[in-house]
């Protein structure tokens, strides 16, 4: 047990100190056949994890992960996450955040072989938008009467 909660710690590190210059890295974290998936994307493989974090660093400025809670148990965790983060084009001096948690599992060896992401793409992502987030909650209202 102490074994995966120093392993569950090393990946939280990894993720609020996470920068560009550190992806290569991914290989030390993740199973080399490891599974993501969040809201966008469902992939396999160290490269393609790597990938997505790549578009991630296109994308936005200044992108940073904060833990703000873990729960752990055997083999697996389930953190929970605040994304601060700027859209480069869209308003680019206003910060912005998503709220979400991460299921991952862990292997023999300690490495990530499960990660799923769990965040509410329209409420966190869409809304911010400008043209999309007024429709995004004009239609958040009206399923809501």
């Amino acid at each position: 047990m102490q074994e995966m909660a120093e392993r569950t710690e090393a990946v939280v590190h990894f993720f609020e100190n996470l920068q560009r210059s550190e992806l290569s890295r991914l290989g030390q974290i993740y199973a080399p056949q490891a599974r993501f998936r969040d809201p966008f994307n469902e992939v396999q493989g160290v490269a393609q994890i790597e990938a997505i974090f790549q578009h991630m660093y296109r994308s936005l400025e200044q992108p940073h992960f904060y833990v703000t809670e873990r729960v752990m148990q055997g083999r697996q965790c389930f953190l929970v996450w605040d994304f601060r983060f700027r859209f480069q084009r869209f308003s680019p001096a206003q910060w912005q955040t998503v709220h979400g948690s991460s299921h991952l599992r862990f292997d023999d060896q300690g490495l990530v072989e499960y990660h799923r992401d769990y965040w509410d793409a329209a409420q966190e992502l869409y809304e911010k938008l400008p043209a999309v987030g007024s429709l995004m909650r004009w239609l958040r209202r009206q399923a809501m009467r």
